[in-house]
């Protein structure tokens, strides 16, 4: 049922999952029944590609687990290619533009387009949600390396309501095309109505359980699970159980569109 939780072998029930993927629309990715990819330049690395534009995503999503001794030498990025790296917990050095960064959890760095990313873990083990995308240039703009750790962040109320929070990890300025945020609702909270937007998300289920409604269809999400969300696919969610729910989730932003 997945090597990422240790569930290997016959199962003692039937085979069922609570993935669902609708191409181009949304999808809801469980660690049940996530398969090992192998990537050039992660060593000692266990790494799951989440969201691709085989999905309908404009950027592609990883969650890595790195062992003992795990590490890129080699560097993660290109030419024309941001990256950012957010520790959901462990320990590890992330090295970008000669400098380098210790990420305890909760630590994330973003590298610009055309700088590589670094990886060197310093713990037992730790785990990483990766991501990469084409940077939309912007005429007298240039963005820059950005390194932080959210428990340092400033906690600002989700659209004036004091049960939802919202930080921010990346500047908002218009040299940055996308951002990366964590919402955090109390049990019980929700959005304030159904997002109907033009941005992609890919999220990260930090904590916490939810139903959330994707596409007008409600699905329940809990701790762990991945959500990718495109354009124009509705949203919003309702936080349930006893632990406030928690998500980091990328978004393109601060772009016209093109045609």
């Amino acid at each position: 049922m997945g090597y990422i939780n240790n569930n290997t072998g016959y199962p003692k029930d039937l085979l069922a999952s609570r993935a669902i993927i609708k191409r181009n629309n949304y999808a809801v990715i469980p660690p049940d029944g996530l398969v090992k990819n192998i990537i050039p330049g992660f060593e000692n690395c266990d790494i799951t590609i989440l969201s691709t534009p085989k999905l309908g995503a404009s950027f592609v999503d990883y969650m890595v687990t790195m062992h003992a001794n795990g590490k890129n030498e080699q560097g993660f990025g290109a030419d024309g290619i941001e990256v950012f790296v957010y520790v959901i917990e462990g320990d590890v050095t992330a090295s970008a533009d000669k400098a380098s960064h210790q990420l305890k959890t909760g630590g994330y760095l973003y590298c610009p387009a055309g700088v590589k990313l670094y990886l060197k873990n310093n713990s037992q083990t730790s785990r990483l949600f990766l991501y990469k995308r084409r940077y939309q240039p912007l005429a007298g703009y240039t963005p820059y390396v950005v390194a932080g750790n959210v428990n340092d962040l400033a906690k600002i109320n989700y659209e004036d309501m004091d049960d939802v929070i919202i930080q921010d990890l990346l500047p908002k300025e218009l040299a940055f095309d996308m951002n990366f945020h964590i919402l955090t609702f109390k049990p019980g909270a929700s959005h304030g109505y159904i997002e109907t937007h033009v941005q992609e998300h890919g999220a990260y289920l930090l904590s916490g359980q939810a139903m959330y409604n994707l596409d007008n269809d409600w699905v329940t999400v809990k701790k762990d699970d991945y959500i990718f969300m495109g354009a124009y696919a509705l949203q919003a969610c309702y936080a349930v159980g006893h632990e406030p729910l928690s998500y980091i989730y990328s978004k393109d932003c601060h772009r016209d569109v093109e045609l």
